[in-house]
């Protein structure tokens, strides 16, 4: 069994990942740390894991998590970064499922304002999107888990740059979150009187997932530059995440060729879905499941190709995703403890 121990266990990650790891056949949970819930039982903070979670919170000095084989960090950004040397020191997988280990130093300082505390970890550390890294995760000691909004407008354009299908000076990512998104912190703008019968666009002078994914799409391209316009908007739900990319086509593709493309870079993926043509995703197709579901459009035949990409923010764009990381990291078949049906309605 696979000793699993979570710190920051009170926010919606850390309860999305205590739900999928209960029911994970090969992880046994031996830790879930919170200063401020300590000794408390987590199902009594959380319901929901009555009969499925038999632990209490715990400090993060009294957790023992240098015990762990792997240990999940739901935490803010600029907590995993000081406690993961001396874990993969111990030999415990670390996976983070903040920004930490995701850019480097430099970028981290620009967009995190703050100092790297492990620069040393971050030449190292794995970016955690399994249907690019799939190699290098199995490999990993300290992984970097992407960001909700990275992994869903990654997925989407993956296909077109690794064809050189697009020009990749002028891509646009129009994408929806809900308010999940945010976190479990109080907030006015998360409020139920602000948030419902809304709509708002947010950060688009440059939103901390932009680095993320321009890194990641450069990667795929062989190092070249990126021109992205990146928009995320809020949505008054409490999961998911809808991404609208757009590209201009360099190639004569037509419209049938695009969803040849998609589906054969996705063939074999468990977790993309490539819809059939003319399909349209919803975002409940994907609630609580760790599928990304996929469309590709050419509207009017025209050079603009249009891509539709969902997921649940919560699962493939953080803890589903971050189990889905772990079961590679240790051998275990990827889809292990993951295999749950979407809930709708």
């Amino acid at each position: 069994m696979i000793k699993a121990g979570i710190v920051g266990g009170t926010g919606y990650t850390g309860v999305e990942l205590l739900r999928i790891l209960a029911s994970h056949p090969a992880v046994k949970l031996t830790a879930i740390t919170s200063r401020g819930e300590a000794g408390q039982r987590v199902s009594d903070m959380f319901p929901s894991l009555r009969r499925r979670v038999d632990l209490n919170f715990v400090a993060p000095e009294d957790a023992a998590l240098e015990q762990c084989d792997v240990v999940f960090f739901a935490t803010p950004n600029g907590v995993a970064m000081k406690q993961a040397a001396a874990l993969a020191a111990a030999g415990v997988k670390v996976i983070d499922l903040a920004a930490d280990f995701r850019l480097d130093e430099a970028g981290w300082e620009k967009w995190y304002g703050m100092s790297h505390a492990a620069p040393e970890l971050l030449a190292e550390a794995v970016y955690g999107l399994p249907e690019i890294n799939r190699a290098r995760i199995r490999k990993a000691r300290v992984l970097a888990n992407p960001g909700c909004y990275p992994t869903a407008v990654q997925l989407g354009f993956l296909p077109l740059i690794e064809a050189d299908a697009v020009a990749l000076d002028h891509l646009i990512a129009d994408a929806k979150s809900g308010v999940s998104g945010a976190g479990r912190k109080a907030a006015a703008a998360n409020l139920y009187a602000e948030a419902t019968d809304s709509f708002k666009a947010y950060g688009v002078g440059g939103h901390r997932h932009l680095p993320e994914i321009r890194q990641g799409l450069s990667r795929v391209a062989g190092g070249r530059d990126i021109g992205l316009t990146f928009v995320p908007h809020l949505t008054p739900m409490v999961r998911g995440i809808h991404a609208t990319l757009y590209a201009r086509l360099t190639s004569e593709l037509s419209e049938a060729d695009l969803q040849v493309l998609f589906e054969t870079r996705f063939a074999g993926e468990t977790f993309i879905d490539v819809m059939p043509p003319g399909s349209h995703p919803e975002t409940r197709s994907v609630r609580a499941s760790n599928h990304c579901r996929i469309a590709v459009h050419r509207p009017q035949g025209g050079d603009t190709v249009v891509v539709l990409s969902v997921i649940d923010n919560l699962v493939k764009g953080a803890a589903g995703q971050a189990v889905q990381n772990m079961n590679i990291m240790f051998g275990e078949e990827e889809s292990l403890g993951l295999t749950m049906t979407p809930v709708s309605p």
